[in-house]
C-alpha cells in the first residue's frame, strides 16, 4: 500500500472522460513522475488527485485514508501541497509575504519552516523583500515550491515545475526536488522534460489517452526501447 494512490481514476470536464482508468502512486521519500504526449491526461490526473476534478470512478487514498470526497482545501490540511504550472505566485506581494501566505493553515510559529525554505533556496532569502513579480521564471518557481512547503506537506505535487526555464535552472530545480524528497516528503510531478525527469524518478508513469501505457522505475523506463523511441525522441 503506497502512501498516495490515485486508483483506477476516470473523469473529465463534462464531456468524454480524459482519465480512463489510470492509477498513480507514490511513497514517502520517493519521486514519481508522470510523462506522456500532449493531451494524455497528465495534468488532469494531478488535478483529480488534488480534488480539483471530480472522479466518475476510482478513488484517492492518502496514508491509508480515503480522501476522494475531500475538497482541495481539506486535502491541503490532510498533507497535500500543490504547485500549479502557471499563476502560482502573488506577483504584487514580496517573496516573504508569498511564503507567509503558504502558512495560512498553520497556527504555530512557522519561522523555522521559513528558514528551511531559505536554506533550500538561498536566492529567496536574498530577495525576500522583493515583489515576486520582479523575479525570473526560475525564481518564481522556487517561491511557488517554497510556499507549498510552508504547509509542511507530506506529499508535494508539482505540475510542470520546469516549464519555460533554462536548462541550468531546470537542473537546479531538480536538485532541490531531490533534496526535498530526501527529507521524507513524497513528490508527484508532471514534467514535459521527460528524459531529465525520469532520470531522477523512483517511479515513472507514461500516460496515453488517460491510461497507463508504461509503469516502472525511472531507470527502467529510460532503458525501454519503446519508451525511448515513442516518448523520449529516440
Amino acid at each position: 500500500m503506497s502512501f498516495l494512490i490515485g486508483e483506477t481514476m476516470r473523469g473529465g470536464y463534462g464531456g468524454a472522460d480524459i482519465l480512463n482508468g489510470c492509477t498513480i502512486a507514490v511513497d514517502k521519500g520517493e519521486i514519481a513522475v508522470i510523462v506522456g504526449p500532449n493531451g494524455a491526461g497528465k495534468s488532469t490526473a494531478m488535478k483529480a488527485i488534488f480534488g480539483m476534478l471530480p472522479l466518475r470512478e476510482g478513488r484517492v487514498t492518502l496514508a491509508g485514508q480515503d480522501i476522494t470526497a475531500l475538497s482541495p482545501q481539506d486535502r491541503v490540511k490532510a498533507g497535500m501541497g500543490f504547485v500549479p504550472q502557471t499563476s502560482n505566485v502573488f506577483v504584487s506581494m514580496s517573496v516573504q509575504e508569498n511564503l507567509e501566505m503558504g502558512a495560512y493553515i498553520r497556527h504555530d510559529d512557522f519561522s523555522d519552516t521559513m528558514e528551511q525554505v531559505f536554506d533550500l533556496f538561498p536566492i529567496l532569502k536574498e530577495k525576500r523583500r522583493q515583489p515576486a513579480g520582479e523575479l525570473s521564471g526560475g525564481q518564481r518557481q522556487q517561491v511557488a515550491v517554497g510556499r507549498a512547503l510552508m504547509t509542511r506537506p507530506s506529499l508535494l505535487m508539482l505540475d510542470e515545475p520546469t516549464a519555460g526555464v533554462s536548462p541550468i535552472v531546470m537542473d537546479e530545480l531538480f536538485d532541490r526536488i531531490i533534496e526535498v524528497a530526501a527529507t521524507g516528503i513524497a513528490i508527484l510531478m508532471v514534467e514535459q522534460n521527460a528524459r531529465q525527469a525520469l532520470n531522477i524518478a523512483d517511479r515513472g508513469y507514461v500516460l496515453v489517452q488517460g491510461s497507463n501505457r508504461f509503469t516502472d522505475t525511472g531507470e527502467a523506463l529510460l532503458a525501454n526501447p519503446e519508451v525511448r523511441a515513442t516518448f523520449l525522441g529516440g
